[in-house]
C-alpha cells in the first residue's frame, strides 16, 4: 500500500510541477509507441514493429498550400520488451533503428538527404491500479527517460552536419509521464473504453553544431479509444478506432524559439490487430491527420503505417522479489 501511495505522490508532483512548460517532435515514433498491456507477474513481452511516416503535406498554419515539392519519410524498426514484475507493477523498453529522408524537389532538380542508424530509446516503469474508477477500470501510470543512444552529428557527402530533425538521436535526455485509463462494460464485457496522456519534457543538447545549444519543443499527446473483440473464423480479432490530439511547443536553439517548429495536430487512427495463440498476436495500424495547425510554414504528417508483431512469454523468472500484492 505505501508503494502505492509513494509512486501515485512522484508521478503527481511532477506532472503538475512540469505544467508551465509545452512541447515538439520530430518523425521518429518513441512516445507513441510505448505503453505495453498488463500481464500477469513473470510475464515476458516483446513487440517486433515497422513504423512508415510519410510527411507530404505543406501547412502555413492551418491552411494547406498546394505545393508537393517538399517530402520527408521515416522508416523506423522498433522493439518494445516489457516484464511483468508483480501482476501491477511492469518495466517497459523501446529500441529503435531509423532511416530518415528528405526530398526536395525544385526546377526539375531533385536534392535528396538521408541518414541511418540506432535511434533513441525508452525506458518506462508503471504501475496499475484496478477498479481505482469503479468497477472493470484500471488506471496505469508510468514514469521514464529518453535514453540518447542514437547519433546527433550525422554529415552529408560534404562534411556537412545535418540539422537536429534528420538526426537519429538527439543528444538529450527526456522526462516522460505516461498515464492510461481504461474501462470495460457490463453490457458487452468484451467493449472497452480508454483514455491515454503522454508528457514529454525535452533536455538540451549542450553540444549543437559543436558550440551552441538545441531544444526540441517539450510534447503532450491524448488519445481517445474504442475497441471490441470478435471471433473470426474461430480467431479473436479487435478492431479499434482512436482519436489522437497531439500539441508541440517551438524548438529552441541558442535559447530562442525556432520559427516555423511547433504546433495542433487532430489524427484519426484505425487499427485491427488478430491473437494468432494466445500468446502471439499481430496488429496493423493507420494515422490519418484531420486538423493541424503549425506554427508558421511546415510539412505536417500526411499518413503512417505501423505493423507488427507482439510475443508473451509466461516465464518463470523473479529479479525482484516482491509481492504480488503491490
Amino acid at each position: 500500500m505505501k508503494l502505492r501511495l509513494l509512486f501515485l505522490t512522484i508521478f503527481l508532483h511532477a506532472f503538475f510541477f512540469i505544467q508551465s512548460q509545452t512541447c515538439c517532435s520530430g518523425g521518429i515514433p518513441l512516445s507513441n509507441n510505448i505503453g505495453l498491456s498488463n500481464s500477469e507477474k513473470g510475464t515476458i513481452q516483446i513487440g517486433l514493429n515497422y513504423d512508415y511516416n510519410n510527411l507530404n503535406t505543406l501547412n502555413n498554419e492551418a491552411e494547406t498550400l498546394d505545393d508537393n515539392a517538399r517530402l520527408r519519410i521515416t522508416h523506423s524498426a522498433l522493439i518494445n520488451v516489457g516484464y511483468a514484475i508483480t501482476n501491477r507493477f511492469s518495466l517497459e523498453g523501446l529500441l529503435t533503428w531509423v532511416n530518415q529522408r528528405r526530398k526536395i524537389t525544385q526546377f526539375g532538380n531533385e536534392n535528396l538527404d538521408q541518414t541511418s542508424g540506432v535511434g533513441d530509446a525508452i525506458l518506462l516503469i508503471k504501475y496499475s491500479f484496478p477498479n481505482t474508477l469503479g468497477q472493470n477500470s484500471t488506471l496505469n501510470l508510468g514514469v521514464g527517460t529518453k535514453v540518447p543512444l542514437g547519433s546527433s552529428t550525422d554529415t552529408n557527402d560534404q562534411g556537412i552536419t545535418f540539422n537536429a530533425d534528420l538526426q537519429p538521436g538527439s543528444n538529450a535526455w527526456d522526462v516522460i509521464y505516461w498515464s492510461l485509463i481504461s474501462k470495460n462494460f457490463n453490457f458487452r464485457p468484451s467493449f472497452n473504453m480508454s483514455t491515454r496522456f503522454i508528457y514529454r519534457n525535452t533536455g538540451t543538447n549542450d553540444s549543437y553544431f559543436g558550440d551552441t545549444t538545441y531544444k526540441f519543443g517539450n510534447e503532450f499527446q491524448a488519445f481517445l479509444g474504442f475497441s471490441d473483440q470478435f471471433l473470426v473464423f474461430k480467431t479473436l480479432s479487435t478492431p479499434s478506432i482512436s482519436f489522437k490530439y497531439r500539441t508541440a511547443n517551438k524548438d529552441k536553439i541558442g535559447g530562442f524559439d525556432l520559427d516555423n517548429t511547433g504546433g495542433n495536430w487532430v489524427f484519426i487512427i484505425p487499427s485491427f490487430s488478430i491473437q494468432i495463440t494466445p500468446n502471439i498476436i499481430i496488429s496493423t495500424k493507420a494515422e490519418l491527420p484531420i486538423y493541424a495547425n503549425v506554427d508558421g510554414t511546415q510539412l505536417t504528417p500526411t499518413y503512417r503505417l505501423t505493423s507488427g508483431i507482439l510475443f508473451k512469454i509466461n516465464s518463470k523468472l523473479n529479479f525482484i522479489n516482491l509481492n504480488d500484492t503491490l
